[in-house]
Parts: C-alpha cells; sequence; structure tokens
C-alpha cells in the first residue's frame, strides 16, 4: 500500500460517492490513472480496495464497474428495513434503560453536531453506532441479524451522500426524536419515527437516482 494508492482511493470514492462515475459505469484504469495524475498500479489498488468496500464490482475480464443496485433491490431493502428497525424501537421503548437511552441520546447529539459542521465520514460512524445501538437495545437476535443481512456499507455511504441539507436536517432530528419516544416510554411514537426515517432515507437515495437516469436518458 503506498501513499499513491492511499491517494488514488480517496480520490476516486469521493468521485463515486460525489455522483461523478454513476453506478453501472465502467472505470477504466488508464482513463482513471490520467484523471488521477497517477500510474496504473495505484488504480489497480485503489479499484480493489474499494471493491472491497462494496462500492466497486471487478469481473475477471471484463474490468471494473461502480456497483450497481437494482432500483427494485433497494426499494425492497429500505422497505423491510423501516419494518423490522421500527419493531427494533418499539421494543426498546418498552425495555431500555435509562443508561441505554442516555447513550444513544449521546450518540444522537454528536451525529447532529458532526452533520452540521459537514464531517460525512464521521456521520456515516456515528449513524451505524445509533442504529447498531437501538438495534441491540431490541434483544432480538434475530432482528440484529436480519438489519445485518440488508445494511450494506455501499448503499449506506451512497445514502448519505445522497442527502442535501434539508434532507440531512431532517434525518439528525429523527434521531432525537426516537430518543425523546424512548424517554416517554410510547412504543407507537418510536416505531413511527423509525419509518419515517428510513422511508425519508430511501426517497432521497432513489429520488437522486432517478435524476440520474433522467439526465442520461436526455442527454443520450
Amino acid at each position: 500500500m503506498t501513499a499513491a494508492s492511499d491517494r488514488a482511493v480517496d480520490q476516486l470514492r469521493d468521485r463515486i460517492l460525489g455522483g461523478e462515475y454513476i453506478p453501472g459505469e465502467r472505470l477504466g484504469e488508464v482513463d482513471l490513472a490520467e484523471k488521477l495524475g497517477v500510474s496504473r498500479t495505484p488504480v489497480r489498488e485503489a479499484l480493489r480496495r474499494l471493491a472491497a468496500e462494496g462500492l466497486v464490482d471487478i469481473t475477471p475480464n471484463k474490468g471494473a464497474r461502480v456497483i450497481d443496485y437494482p432500483r427494485q433491490d433497494l426499494e425492497k431493502i429500505f422497505e423491510i428495513r423501516a419494518h423490522v428497525e421500527g419493531l427494533a424501537a418499539r421494543s426498546a421503548a418498552e425495555s431500555a434503560s435509562t443508561a441505554d437511552i442516555d447513550r444513544l441520546d449521546e450518540l444522537a447529539t454528536v451525529l447532529k453536531e458532526r452533520s452540521e459542521a459537514g464531517d460525512l465520514d464521521e456521520v456515516y460512524r456515528l449513524n451505524a453506532a445509533y442504529h447498531a445501538t437501538l438495534n441491540g437495545l431490541s434483544g432480538s437476535a434475530v432482528l440484529i441479524s436480519t438489519v445485518g443481512h440488508l445494511i450494506h456499507s455501499a448503499v449506506l455511504l451512497r445514502t448519505l451522500h445522497s442527502f442535501d441539507p434539508a434532507a440531512r436536517q431532517r434525518s439528525v432530528n429523527h434521531h432525537l426524536e426516537i430518543v425523546a419516544a424512548l424517554r416517554a416510554r410510547d412504543p407507537d411514537w418510536a416505531e413511527a419515527v423509525m419509518r419515517a426515517h428510513l422511508l425519508s432515507a430511501r426517497a432521497s437515495l432513489l429520488g437522486a437516482r432517478r435524476r440520474e437516469e433522467e439526465n442520461l436518458e436526455e442527454n443520450a
């Protein structure tokens, strides 16, 4: 691993998540090396590392492409998560201790601060920690396992990068409102907000993706 490959990874990741390279687009080594200002070796290493992160798909004899999840799959992922994590929020409202809720409150508060500062890397980490903590409070190994199979880092990263400022504000406010519902011991409220939270994220991601597809059709 070299400094050049590290830079290539960071630049290519940013370009993919920023929408410069869209889902399904081919990533040619020669073209990338020229655009990133490095040789092909760092590019090859960067593509392997991004494939491990789930952002790139490498097929023997065909090269690399930006990972593409069918729209129908993404819709179902968020729909199922809304149901399952809604149940987790309901269970947490019924059984979480005050210390558990305090820990979740701290995560939500710091997450909001980092979101307002525009620190997306930290927002990604804190968001994952928040959901993992809340799902853990359900006390259900089956629920935790189900969510773990549905959540993919590439989907989460792309979702966060598809949020505009209003969507980010709505997301962090949902986190805080779920904490309030837990403190009120109101399972209906907690479940409803979690469902709204995930369906809102789905709309942000798929809405952005629909616009990309429409732009491609217009420019074809």
